[in-house]
């Protein structure tokens, strides 16, 4: 029993033993809600925060080129700026910054460099139109499923019992936004009378077991059981002391099965499963086999199902015909693709990182004694474990022993695939209960544990990592809401290649929490991509680029909704398919780009230019403005003309017309729409000299820049009315 004992002095008696709710009833009083941040949804500005000079980026009429940067051209003597995109055999691209939502930075589904495209070849429209027809595929197979899933009789789940809410004021942290969310969308799920079937992606530590844990207990709340499916034995201890320590004060049987169970232990589980007195049972592929039998099995958790063998799968398959399934996975699926498959596939995100936690302080150092004896002496001085990576098992007894003499008073043991798996298990598991203070491993870590002690990473020859693996080893530490560190070695008077050196800094540079969507992070993604889509996607991935890839599949989800009227999507996905939608062209003699004077700093320039590039409606192109005047000052002229542009852009796109430009002292509106509105009643709200034709509006170019722009302004608005309400 837990509590405080007061006494007078440290040596002397206890006067009184003091007892709270948490010793006496094994609960909890819930700790006060902070107020939490407000998370912002993905913005498109994510994808070109850190594009540069010399980066691939994917024009979605032209195809893939080379990204220059900013530059300013005068044509007709009006000044304005663009993004420059070189070309195969020396073409050019100059993008006007209000198209800027036409490009996106290449990622492929490796590190290959893509084969750049000629301008005005049929290449990119031919690549286009391949991974359009796969896509198209996919949708129709993700539809077809998710319909049969509604047709399948399954168990309605009762509401929330009271103990329910007992156990979910008792949780010691306070949950994220995310959390809260992904539990309630479960909680709908189970109580909905068809079998759930939600995928929960986030990173290690971000809380998934958390959802778990409370969606069993709904479950064993309503009489049923819920089998809980782990890839490693190790796993299986951690969640089983998780749910064991959690559940102790309710009326709930956990057991665990694995190869750590005795026969007698196995049997004795076994008959229970099968009579009703197990409630929740956690295991390996042990659960799968045909000897494991459910009285009344209502919930199966599967965690990180991608690392389960085709077997085991298909056994998984049939388990989960009418059953309730959540599965959980760490592999980060981008926020982009769970938008665009929203309404097809169920699942939640959670990127938000908890409260607590702290950035990892990352440091690029060379592989010293003292350093390494002085970075895990700071850990142990305040109770904490290390883990010490060397990628070679040829030596990594060496290593241990090195170590040993470095830092005597410390406790060192050994990890790596090739010891017998029950004494790796062992090992692993004397760690996570503080048996000795630093193991030195392979990358087996880099999947797996989660212990909370263990704030110090140090990975020798960190040069030899890709970014993926370097990302999800130091992401082992950080897991408590004390400062982490992580020490990426390498060796003294070595010099680096440019591209390891590029590669350590990057991952330096993302110590951010949710460092998830800068570059460190896209091969996992991509690799989140292939778990969901299948592997075949990966080519079509290479040949246009995630970002285009995804809003293809987003588009053809949709069509296909529409198609079986599965009904409309979200309006977030909505606004993401924008950018598919066929170009909109203004050229107008007026100075439009950001000053340098006003705004120096390019990848600033950029980030902002490709967000205004994406406001959709008027009222987001007023706040822009807002916002640039409290952040930078009062708008210059060349800054009133881009705001006024980008207000023409959303009019325009409202009104169906795709060209505004200026031909012989006149602009010229071009609208395919115009043939099917009432043009003389148009003509009439105009002011004179102004002509409506079939296809086109003629306004004359008044020396008085302002009377012309409110004509165009008006022009727009009353199209753009008539389009959408011709009655009105």
């Amino acid at each position: 029993l837990e509590g405080w004992l007061l006494r007078p002095r440290q040596d002397a008696a206890p006067l009184l033993t003091f007892l709270t709710d948490a010793e006496l009833f094994g609960v909890r009083k819930p700790q006060p809600r902070r107020r939490r941040r407000v998370r912002r949804g993905i913005t498109p500005e994510t994808f070109f925060s850190d594009v540069k000079p010399g980066d691939y980026v994917v024009h979605i009429e032209h195809g893939i080129g080379v990204f220059q940067g900013l530059v300013k051209l005068a044509l007709d003597g009006v000044e304005r700026e663009y993004l420059e995109v070189h070309y195969s055999q020396g073409d050019k691209l100059y993008v006007p910054i209000h198209q800027a939502d036409r490009l996106s930075r290449y990622i492929g589904a490796d590190d290959t460099p893509p084969v750049l495209h000629r301008l005005g070849t049929s290449d990119w429209s031919k690549i286009k139109k391949r991974a359009r027809a796969a896509v198209a595929d996919i949708a129709a197979e993700l539809l077809r499923l998710y319909a049969e899933r509604q047709i399948v009789p399954g168990r309605a789940f009762g509401p929330d019992t009271d103990w329910q809410r007992e156990l979910e004021a008792a949780f010691p942290y306070v949950e994220t936004e995310d959390q809260l969310k992904a539990i309630a969308e479960v909680k709908a799920d189970m109580e909905r009378p068809r079998p759930m079937d939600r995928l929960i992606c986030g990173d290690v530590g971000y809380g998934k077991t958390e959802v778990a844990l409370r969606a069993a207990f709904k479950a064993v709340m309503d009489g049923a059981q819920v089998a809980i499916l782990v890839p490693t034995t190790v796993l299986a201890q951690q969640h089983y002391n998780t749910f064991r320590e959690r559940l102790a004060p309710y009326p709930v049987t956990v057991e665990m099965l694995s190869r750590f169970r005795t026969p007698a232990q196995t049997r004795r589980i076994l008959e229970g499963l099968a009579s009703g007195g197990v409630d929740i049972v956690i295991g390996t592929h042990r659960l799968l086999q045909r000897d494991v039998r459910f009285k009344d099995l209502g919930l199966l958790i599967v965690d990180e199902e991608q690392r389960f063998g085709v077997r085991h799968k298909e056994r998984l398959r049939q388990l989960r015909a009418n059953v309730d399934t959540l599965t959980l996975s760490a592999t980060p699926i981008p926020r982009t693709l769970h938008m665009a498959l929203s309404g097809v596939r169920d699942m939640s995100v959670i990127d938000t990182p908890p409260e607590e936690r702290l950035p990892i302080k990352t440091t690029i150092a060379h592989a010293d004694d003292t350093l390494i004896r002085t970075a895990i002496l700071r850990e142990f001085d305040r109770g904490g474990q290390v883990y010490f990576v060397h990628n070679r098992v040829m030596g990594i007894e060496q290593m241990a022993n090195h170590i040993r003499r470095l830092v005597p008073e410390a406790r060192v043991r050994v990890a790596h695939g090739q010891m017998p798996e029950r004494q790796l298990e062992r090992v692993m598991l004397d760690f996570a209960a503080g048996e000795f203070d630093v193991l030195v491993s392979t990358t087996i870590i880099e999947s797996g544990l989660d212990i909370p002690n263990v704030n110090t990473i140090l990975i020798n020859r960190a040069d030899r990592f890709g970014l993926a693996q370097l990302y999800q080893l130091r992401g082992r530490v950080g897991r408590a809401a004390v400062q982490s560190y992580a020490y990426l070695l390498v060796p003294p008077g070595h010099n680096l290649p440019d591209i390891a050196r590029r590669r350590l800094d990057a991952i330096r540079e993302a110590s951010e929490l949710g460092a998830g969507f800068q570059i460190a992070m896209r091969d996992l993604e991509i690799r989140g991509a292939g778990d969901l889509l299948g592997a075949r996607q990966h080519g079509h991935i290479a040949a246009v680029g995630f970002d285009l890839y995804v809003r293809l599949l987003a588009q053809a989800v949709q069509e296909r909704k529409e198609v079986v009227g599965a009904g409309e999507t979200d309006t977030l996905t909505a606004e993401y398919l924008l950018p598919l939608e066929e170009d909109i062209q203004i050229h107008l003699p007026l100075p439009v780009y950001l000053p340098e004077d006003y705004l120096p700093e390019e990848h600033l320039r950029l980030r902002l230019y490709r967000r205004m590039a994406n406001l959709n409606t008027l009222e987001e192109v007023e706040s822009m403005g807002r916002e640039l005047e409290d952040r930078f000052g009062a708008l210059p002229e060349p800054v009133v003309n881009l705001m006024y542009q980008l207000k023409l852009k959303v009019l325009c796109r409202a009104a169906g017309v795709r060209y505004v430009s200026t031909e012989g002292g006149q602009v010229v509106i071009r609208a395919e729409t115009l043939e099917n509105v009432d043009r003389p009643g148009l003509q009439r709200r105009l002011s004179a000299g102004v002509r409506v034709g079939r296809r086109q509006i003629w306004i004359p170019l008044h020396d008085d820049a302002a009377q012309w722009q409110g004509e165009l302004e008006k022009a727009l608005t009353l199209l753009g009315r008539m389009v959408n309400d011709p009655a009105g």
